[in-house]
């Protein structure tokens, strides 16, 4: 299951491919700009994201292994 820090990044990801295509369409190098920024946090947050779950998940299995 994804954790908040994935969905907020693949949501800053989204909002930053919607930025730099209106900066291409209006030809704005700064909201061109801002949606490539956008976009590479939301890369390095949902990064984050999936491995502090794969953490959980690993403490759980070994939580898991010790019950037993």
């Amino acid at each position: 299951m994804w954790n908040n820090d994935e969905i907020k990044g693949k949501a800053d990801q989204a909002k930053g491919r919607v930025k730099e295509a209106v900066g291409n369409v209006k030809d704005d190098d700064q909201l061109r700009d801002e949606g490539a920024a956008d976009e590479a946090s939301g890369r390095v947050q949902e990064s984050f994201g999936k491995g502090k779950r794969k953490v959980g998940e690993a403490i759980e299995d070994i939580g898991k292994d010790l019950k037993k």
